[in-house]
């Protein structure tokens, strides 16, 4: 019985045994399926990392060129009709300014007799540096047709755009003035309006 009972007991292991080697077999192969998949994993997430990387395609670049070509074309003109505006003003009251100043000259430096330049007036400070030079703000100025003394005195004062055509036009209306003091202006900037005549050929503007 001794003998039976241990070939028994070892048939009883060496069956235990055999029945467990499936189950090893079987986590082996699982353990190596879980390796073999993390190489995947990793491929994929490196894949995913580098096309969350790439840039813009050409397409997507093309319509932003366009998108800022469009707010160019509507802003830019837009622009340009600003500045000349604002030269437009300050040409007007650049205007009125020598007015002023040939008022003050007349009863002062000039005994009766308006100023035949803005030199003579900028020699009594009574215009600034830069309208002395004949430009400002895009528009060019002079004193025309100076003449007699007292009740007789007259002169005239003008101004058109330094840039007449083009992106770089400064001005779109030519102004001018007489002793009167009334602001005149047109469109006619191609006439360089350089006599009494022409000035008050102009018509008024509102004063």
């Amino acid at each position: 019985m001794t003998g039976n009972s241990v070939l028994l007991g070892t048939g009883l292991v060496e069956r235990n045994a055999e029945e467990n080697a499936p189950d090893t077999d079987m986590k082996a192969d699982g353990a190596r399926s879980q390796q073999s998949n993390f190489p995947l994993r990793s491929k994929t997430s490196h894949m995913k990392n580098h096309k969350r990387q790439e840039g813009f395609s050409l397409i997507e670049l093309l319509i932003v060129v366009a998108i800022i070509g469009i707010i160019a074309a509507i802003a830019i003109p837009n622009l340009l009709a600003s500045r000349r505006a604002a030269n437009e003003g300050s040409a007007q009251s650049s205007l009125r300014t020598i007015f002023s100043a040939e008022a003050t000259y007349q009863a002062t430096a000039g005994n009766g007799a308006f100023s035949t330049d803005l030199a003579g007036l900028y020699g009594q400070r009574l215009v600034d540096t830069v309208l002395n030079t004949g430009t400002k703000s895009g528009y060019d100025f002079a004193i025309v047709e100076q003449a007699g003394t007292g009740a007789t005195a007259v002169f005239g004062a003008k101004c058109r755009p330094s840039t007449l055509t083009g992106l770089s036009q400064t001005g779109t209306r030519r102004f001018g003035l007489t002793e009167d003091g009334v602001m005149r202006g047109d469109t006619t900037i191609g006439t360089d309006p350089a006599t009494r005549a022409l000035i008050t050929g102009m018509a008024a503007l509102g004063n």
